[in-house]
């Protein structure tokens, strides 16, 4: 199965309707974003959504000891660092972590071998400018069919899918699993969930056609 997370919860009702649609995971960000949410908002949205859903915490160059008080705190299962952590941060929150890259050329997966193996999940993401994350942005998914071939960590597509683009992305990279943020949004942290529901039923038809 086809993991799917969708990241930029910033509500209780956005949260049960996403995982209502289907959802393996949702992510909260804790770095500067339109999307941020604070500790209690989060800690108060986990409370109250179904056990099985993962949840996931996004950190950018945040200290350890910070965001393991912060995954205490709210319930968190998994922290996603999205900035230039070195492998000891990783290392000290193992095992729940996984490491997000920003990606523009094959180069950059040089710089994640060091983290493969070390980590559950390698996220790759769209390099922009303007932030870490939620850009809308995709990139040269054949990087990603690259990394899917090199790392043992499972590798986790994410930066500008869509319920327009996940059935071409899916073919093309079999990754482990999608990540999706703005492609399902009506404004930054406001999901629609009729995009969400159309971009689940739209992974599980493609996962269908490849492992059936």
């Amino acid at each position: 199965m086809i993991y799917i997370k969708v990241c930029g919860i910033t509500s209780l009702q956005g949260a049960v309707n996403v995982c209502n649609a289907g959802v393996n995971a949702i992510g909260f960000i804790f770095a500067k974003s339109p999307r941020r949410i604070t500790p209690d908002c989060a800690r108060e949205i986990i409370a109250r959504i179904p056990p099985y859903i993962q949840t996931v915490g996004v950190f950018v160059n945040e200290q350890p000891e910070a965001i393991s008080e912060i995954i205490r705190y709210c319930g968190i299962d998994i922290a996603q660092l999205h900035g230039e952590e070195p492998v000891s941060v990783c290392n000290a929150l193992s095992p729940r972590v996984m490491k997000a890259a920003r990606v523009k050329s094959s180069e950059d997966l040089k710089q994640l071998h060091i983290f493969d193996g070390n980590v559950r999940g390698i996220l790759l993401d769209s390099f922009s400018e303007k932030g870490y994350g939620g850009t809308g942005k995709i990139f040269d998914w054949a990087i990603a069919v690259e990394a899917v071939r090199q790392f043992q960590s499972p590798v986790v597509l994410a930066g500008g899918l869509s319920p327009d683009n996940i059935v071409d992305a899916i073919l093309q990279v079999k990754p482990y699993g999608v990540d999706v943020s703005s492609g399902v949004e009506l404004e930054p942290g406001k999901k629609d969930i009729e995009k969400v529901k159309l971009f689940v039923s739209r992974v599980r038809e493609t996962e269908r056609r490849l492992f059936t």
